[in-house]
């Protein structure tokens, strides 16, 4: 049964009740101090979620939420396992805090994610950071309140980090980054096991959240004034395949469309494997779901995709592409791609560059290939050198910047329906908003308008970021 893979209520209540004695012991080793928790996330929009209920657990704890790393005395780093430079960046920056702890012996740092869950780097934690003094892995996060109840009581280093298949913790308290833009994971974990990839050996294997606390979740973000909420999942489109529900993705998508609300509905990330004609189809019918597909590819070339065990073909993913065109005119494409992946000659790359020339996608994220120790690719001959790679990842981002560019110019003089979301990262007189298909406009406007929707009329483009003119 799905259910059974829930966190039982029992636990839950477990973990309230340590949060409660957390606190107790904040409150009585200095009833005068508000006890500051900084939380910094590497990686994906799911870190970022899982983000938000650890800000939630910790504020139930009796902290309050800093974002000055130096007046905290509770660091954690929710770390990202996907690439080498994640990594490297977690482990830099755990050494520059450590001088923290000279000022404030009290302070308590915690290492959490992804990372964690490798057993080389929880070893690498123990014997080279010491001063670390809680690290757990992706399927305790729910335990926080427990973990760090036991640090506080016992004064000794905790390391916990269950290998399962994986569960899935409901109602655990939140503390969201942002109003007017939510994330809703809807799954957790891979069952895929591309060649390159460690997220099912740190997520664990696919798991659903049943369709009914999808949609109370949705709808209670809604009610506070949620305008986008974002559907998470490392591939969304295999939703409810091991649950009791029949619900598929493309029926959930079409009741989180049904429900009352001035929103908007995106997703990420699909899995071309699974992205079905359905599925494009419910797109168009649904009027609240974005005009927007990220749908990574990661290669144009044939051979490389079974090196990568990807279970598509070029073909196979440019008549998916052909029939979405086909049903949404307007419909914006994103994607994924791996540049120099084991064995890649540059007779696959340029595959893969004639692919993007042919599908014209609005943006891209490249990566040059980041060998992940347990992964198959990671044991395979990789002849070519970094240097050779670097080459190739340039040469596929100019082209893609042609691409980008040619794109927005079409934009000009059209009027688009867009959320304004903050100020100019650029210049902050201006606003910044952005299309159903997922283009940054930014524009003059007063900050009252973040978190509404306007129309913007295109002025000038750029290869990444459009100007325009609020319509009044």
């Amino acid at each position: 049964m799905a259910r059974e893979r829930n966190i039982s209520r029992e636990e839950l209540l477990k973990q309230a009740g340590c949060a409660l004695e957390v606190r107790k012991i904040l409150e009585k080793r200095n009833p005068e101090k508000r006890y500051k928790a900084f939380v910094h996330t590497y990686g994906c929009q799911e870190n970022v979620a899982d983000s938000e209920h650890i800000k939630g657990m910790l504020l139930e704890m009796g902290y309050t939420l800093t974002e000055e790393v130096s007046e905290a005395d509770f660091i954690l780093y929710n770390t990202c396992a996907v690439r080498e430079h994640a990594e490297d960046r977690v482990f830099g920056n755990l050494g520059a805090i450590k001088v923290y702890k000279k000022t404030n012996p009290d302070l308590i740092i915690a290492v959490c994610g992804c990372m964690m869950q490798q057993e080389h780097v929880r070893e690498k934690m123990y014997k080279s950071y010491p001063f670390v003094n809680l690290v757990f892995g992706t399927h305790a996060l729910h335990r926080l309140p427990e973990l760090l109840l036991e640090n506080l009581r016992r004064k000794k280093r905790i390391i916990c980090a269950p290998e399962e298949k994986g569960s899935i913790a409901e109602d655990l308290p939140i503390s969201r980054d942002n109003d007017i833009k939510m994330w809703l994971p809807i799954m957790y974990g891979c069952d895929n096991f591309c060649s390159y990839c460690i997220v099912p050996y740190v997520r664990g294997r696919e798991r659903s959240r049943e369709p009914e606390d999808v949609i109370k979740e949705a709808k209670e973000m809604i009610a506070a004034g949620c305008k986008e909420i974002t559907l998470l999942g490392q591939n969304v489109n295999s939703y409810g395949k091991n649950n009791v529900s029949p619900m598929r993705f493309p029926g959930l998508l079409r009741e989180l469309n049904a429900i009352p609300g001035d929103f908007k509905i995106r997703f990420m990330t699909s899995h071309p494997k699974d992205c079905t004609k359905e599925l494009i189809d419910t797109i168009a019918e649904c009027e609240k779901v974005s005009r927007h597909l990220h749908l990574p590819f990661q290669s144009g070339s044939d051979r490389i995709l079974k090196e990568m065990n990807r279970h598509y073909d070029r073909a196979q993913y440019l008549e998916l592409i052909n029939y979405a065109k086909e049903k949404l005119p307007d419909l914006s494409l994103t994607s994924d791609v791996i540049v120099g992946f084991p064995g890649e000659t540059y007779e696959d790359f340029k595959e893969t560059v004639s692919l993007i020339e042919e599908v014209e996608f609005t943006s891209l994220f490249t990566f040059i290939y980041s060998p992940r120790k347990g992964t198959k690719a990671a044991e395979m001959p990789d002849p070519v050198s970094h240097e050779t790679k670097t080459k190739w990842f340039k040469e596929l981002c100019d082209k893609q910047e042609e691409i980008a560019a040619k794109r927005t110019a079409a934009m000009l003089s059209k009027t688009y329906k867009v959320l304004v979301e903050r100020t100019s990262k650029h210049d902050e007189s201006l606003l910044a908003g952005r299309t159903d298909g997922n283009v940054v406009i930014e524009f003059k406007g007063d900050k009252s308008l973040i978190g509404t929707y306007q129309n913007v009329t295109v002025t000038d483009t750029g290869a990444w970021v459009v100007r325009g003119e609020l319509q009044k």
